[in-house]
């Protein structure tokens, strides 16, 4: 028998879309995948090294449960030194990966039947989180117009007595939207007003090709108090499988998510946490030359599926994605096969083009399929390729 609570969960569709790319890739089938939400980037070899020295030193134990004292405060550093914050080592939790963080946020300030208002498209663990929190999660639908950004108004709309949160994502996945300065302003004083903690998921705050990251936190004491800030190693060094993330936020919520986080995982991996180190302390350079790599990239996805009748998308302007709307195609037929949903294109395009997306019903997003441009312009060129062949045979 399952709990009634797991048994609501709904599996990432992302990492599914990516396992059956993996079988059938490993079947020896030509599949060619945009699932995936990681760089498709070795790991920096100064942080790869320092990961060697820490096992060779005996670096393999247990750490204090939110993180080694060092790593801490090169967090808070980077803080400082990247988003005018200022916040102690105790303010710091470090997790095994920003996705944990993200868990140990929910589970500390949500109590049974709370609400948080998730704007959507969301990232699909986004709600299952809420959930496994006890916590209701409320959707804010945004539209292509506005580029899939939702304002302070519509956010304060949904307020209720039982609203406890709002979560953002900026840049976001799996939209690539960016919120500006002024947009977070008038989002934050709806925080204040209504004594309301924001989740801020900044994990891609480093791939940005126009405008700049802004932390909502930095505006004021008010709002830094209120907001807790995720962040991580995995997308901005090419760390995803080290496992390693991390918040920032005041002191009763670092020490709730510590606790939380010591009897669930015990610690972040500490030959782990000796590689984030080596990555905050050794610079950017590695992130600025990924993010080259990805604006080539991205403007060629856009300029090419915009050329392609039946489908269209905007432009990302953060992140690695790209949301290519599908409308037009429903209730059409390609290859035979009847398109009345995201699922049907996706599992179709897989099945007829060996090329796999991600359906965007996942993430509350069901005339839109997600293609991540995190992999070669090789794939990328073939990819779309293959795209204009599948739509050839709509009927």
């Amino acid at each position: 028998m399952i709990s009634k609570k797991v048994s609501s969960i709904t599996p990432s569709p992302t990492l599914s879309i990516d396992s059956k790319f993996k079988a059938m890739k490993a079947n020896g089938e030509d599949v060619v995948g945009f699932g995936a939400g990681e760089p498709d980037f070795d790991t920096p070899k100064h942080i790869c090294d320092a990961a060697v020295e820490a096992i060779k030193n005996g670096q393999t134990r247990y750490t204090p449960a939110a993180g080694t004292l060092k790593l801490r405060r090169a967090v808070a550093d980077k803080f400082k030194r990247d988003n005018g914050l200022d916040y102690t080592p105790e303010q710091i939790v470090v997790s095994n990966g920003a996705k944990h963080s993200l868990v140990n946020a929910f589970m500390a300030i949500c109590n049974p039947g709370d609400e948080v208002i998730i704007p959507a498209p969301y990232w699909v663990s986004y709600p299952e989180m809420v959930k496994l929190a006890d916590g209701v999660p409320v959707f804010l639908h945004t539209t292509e117009d506005h580029h899939f950004k939702a304002t302070a108004e519509e956010f304060e709309a949904l307020v209720t007595d039982k609203t406890r949160a709002i979560l953002l994502n900026s840049p976001s996945n799996p939209t690539g939207m960016i919120y500006t300065e002024d947009e977070l302003r008038a989002i934050a004083e709806v925080a204040v007003k209504h004594n309301l903690y924001v989740v801020s998921d900044e994990i891609y705050e480093h791939l940005i090709y126009e405008g700049k990251h802004v932390s909502i936190a930095s505006f004021n004491e008010k709002i830094k108090d209120l907001t807790i800030v995720v962040n991580g190693v995995s997308k901005t060094y090419a760390m995803t499988g080290w496992r390693i993330g991390f918040t920032a936020s005041n002191t009763a919520l670092a020490k709730a998510m510590g606790a939380v986080q010591s009897h669930a995982a015990s610690n972040p991996n500490s030959i782990a946490q000796e590689a984030a180190y080596a990555a905050l302390e050794g610079g950017l350079e590695c992130a600025e030359e990924m993010k080259k790599e990805f604006l080539k990239r991205r403007n060629y996805m856009v300029e090419t599926i915009n050329s392609i009748d039946g489908v269209s998308c905007i432009m990302p302007h953060g992140a690695f994605y790209i949301m290519m709307n599908i409308g037009r195609l429903f209730g059409k037929t390609i290859g035979g096969v009847k398109i009345n949903n995201a699922d049907d294109f996706a599992e179709a395009f897989l099945n007829q083009q060996k090329v796999a997306v991600v359906p965007g019903t996942g993430f509350a997003a069901p005339e839109y399929v997600r293609w991540s441009y995190a992999t070669s312009m090789e794939n990328c060129r073939e990819g779309l390729e293959r795209l204009k062949k599948f739509l050839a045979n709509v009927e």
